[in-house]
């Protein structure tokens, strides 16, 4: 069992890498069965070659759920302490095909001490295998 961290343990500036991940074709197919996206710029390699995409989009939602709480290692250790999700907002910076490897990492942005609970601003990062920054993303806990 990891170590649980609560809301005074953590310091703005903290900063939590998680193992990078390779999107293939499998996270697509899995993507477009669960949400019935089927557009072709994500599954026709013609299509998006003829719209000056050398590979496959990923969807951004898909990209997105590459910096979820639960998908980091951070996750096992605020298990006991995270309460809820308050809301976020997102920014996509450059496109990202089938077989980029992508890198997040979570930054603490701001703490804000309430009566009996606090929430934590962090800031997520996804960066390509080049280190280029392809997304990035506040959400609130």
């Amino acid at each position: 069992m990891a170590r649980q961290l609560y809301f005074e343990d953590f310091r703005p500036g903290d900063t939590f890498e998680s193992p990078p991940r390779m999107l293939t074709e499998e996270h697509f197919l899995a993507f477009q069965s669960l949400t019935g996206d089927d557009h072709p710029i994500h599954y026709d390699l013609e299509y998006c070659r003829q719209h000056g995409h050398p590979e496959r989009l990923a969807h951004g939602l898909l990209i997105m759920a590459q910096t979820v709480l639960g998908a980091t290692t951070l996750a096992p250790q605020v298990h006991d302490s995270m309460i809820a999700f308050i809301e976020q907002s997102a920014r996509f910076l450059r496109p990202v095909y089938g077989g980029d490897t992508l890198h997040p990492r979570l930054v603490v942005a701001e703490l804000k001490a309430q009566r009996t609970t606090g929430v934590l601003t962090r800031r997520a990062e996804l960066r390509n295998q080049q280190g280029e920054l392809v997304l990035d993303r506040t959400p609130f806990y």
